[in-house]
């Protein structure tokens, strides 16, 4: 009795030996494709502010001990050197009178589970980023918020997030 089931399997369609709806598996593997290229999709700045100053050679990066990412200041540090901005990070609160020109953040830190992952990991689902002179004044902020519609963005790496916020931060240009 059971070599009649099997017989049957294997002179059908590979795709009805699965699924007895080929066309649904389709449109399922489809839309976990499109969820994915959205999960790592584009992301772009916000709320920039820009007053009209050039472009620094160099800032000091304010530490803020609040934001939990490790991936946070590098990437600011790699995005700065990709505008030709040099930078240091200093202890918030410290007053060095080398530093003209001053970058603060303060960033937002949430845990989910990506694609084809079986895990939590953190992700930065919203930064602002403002340039001060060292007497507080403000020349410039820019801020990234992750879409909550769709998520877009919510798994590309923290650098590929704040890349346009520091592109707006320096030259006033959102993308």
């Amino acid at each position: 009795m059971l070599i009649a089931p099997l017989l049957a399997a294997a002179l059908s369609s590979g795709c009805s030996v699965f699924s007895p709806a080929p066309a649904w598996e389709l449109i399922k593997a489809g839309s976990g494709v499109a969820g994915t290229a959205l999960a790592y999709g584009p992301s772009r700045a916000s709320q920039t502010v820009h007053h009209g100053e050039p472009v620094p050679g160099s800032v000091c990066i304010e530490f803020n001990r609040d934001v939990q990412s490790g991936e946070l200041v590098p990437a600011l540090q790699a995005e700065l050197r990709g505008q030709r901005v040099a930078s240091r990070v200093y202890e918030a609160g410290t007053d060095w009178p080398d530093c003209r020109i001053w970058l603060r953040y303060v960033a937002s830190i949430q845990w989910g589970e990506p694609p084809l992952s079986s895990g939590y990991k953190p992700y930065l689902s919203a930064a602002a980023l403002s340039l001060h002179h060292a007497d507080g004044r403000l020349l410039s902020s820019s801020s990234y918020q992750l879409d909550d519609g769709l998520g877009m963005g919510r798994w590309s790496s923290t650098r590929d997030k704040l890349a346009p916020v520091v592109k707006a931060l320096l030259t006033g240009f959102e993308n």
